[in-house]
């Protein structure tokens, strides 16, 4: 794959400026250029490489980009990708990194302007700290990436996303939207409900008698509650029923506990521990 000659990437955050450190290092584009509201945020990513210029105007950024990153929160996206499409060269490609897909891909999947497709696409890779500095190019390294192609998608703009994933170190996995929501309320949005709900119903007077076991448990808890309330809300029928899922495993817990069933209880912590153990972190 010889390299792009110009990316641009909407949001210059810990997954944007990421995109970009790697893009760089790999010398996968000639140039990038960074896009976003706060002149912080970008003067910081200019700073550290993640991008070789920086601008405010989107309209400005996007004028010369074939490939076009949009790396905003998810209330955002498909906005932005609108607003992309009117400025970008003609049949240019956009994507994003969004951690819903469903909500997004049917706002503006075959609905943009002057030949531009979207493919819609989320790097599982990331943390509870956000911001251009906690950037990394090897944030994708052996994490997966899922693209989420339709109908109207091109396979060539399937491969070129596909291919470029790859070589920043992801592993790519197709899905539908459908199936990418489904998955990630469980895997993703459930625990930090279940992190933001156990960290909220701890007594203020208590917080000084914790120990690791409630600050590793709630840590993801300290992501953006703006962020994280679109994400909820995108996905709100799947989550709801990731919860209700939940809500039948913690009431085996609680029925056990009532009859002072300690063989349930142990098969139940069991069962948790096989499947955590399972996990490579």
């Amino acid at each position: 794959m010889k390299p792009l000659e110009n990316v641009a990437i909407v949001g210059v955050g810990l997954i944007g400026a990421s995109i970009g450190l790697a893009l760089r290092e790999r010398k996968l584009a000639k140039r990038v250029v960074g896009i976003g509201r706060r002149q912080s945020s970008l003067r910081v990513a200019r700073q550290m490489g993640a991008v070789d210029t920086t601008t405010i105007n989107l309209a400005r950024g996007v004028a010369d980009s074939s490939l076009i990153f949009v790396c905003t929160p998810v209330g955002q996206i498909a906005e932005h990708v609108r607003q992309v499409a009117e400025h970008c060269p003609e049949g240019s490609l956009i994507t994003d990194v969004g951690s819903t897909k469903q909500v997004i891909v049917e706002s503006v999947d075959g609905k943009l302007p002057r030949g531009c497709r979207f493919l819609g696409g989320h790097p599982i890779a990331g943390g509870e700290r956000s911001g251009p500095a906690y950037a990394r190019a090897d944030l994708f390294e052996g994490r997966i990436t899922v693209l989420t192609p339709t109908k109207n998608t091109r396979a060539e703009d399937f491969d070129t996303l596909s291919d470029l994933w790859a070589r920043l170190g992801a592993v790519v996995v197709r899905m539908s939207p459908e199936e990418h929501d489904q998955a990630l309320a469980i895997t993703s949005h459930l625990p930090h409900l279940v992190a933001s709900a156990l960290a909220g119903m701890m007594p203020e007077h208590l917080l000084r008698f914790v120990g690791t076991g409630f600050l590793d448990t709630t840590r993801i808890a300290a992501g953006s509650p703006e962020l994280w309330r679109d994400i909820f809300l995108h996905n709100r029928t799947n989550l709801q029923e990731a919860l209700r899922l939940f809500q039948a495993k913690l009431a085996q817990f609680a029925q056990a506990l009532a009859k002072n069933d300690a063989q349930t209880i142990q098969a139940l912590l069991e069962e948790g521990k096989r499947h955590r153990d399972a996990l490579a972190g």
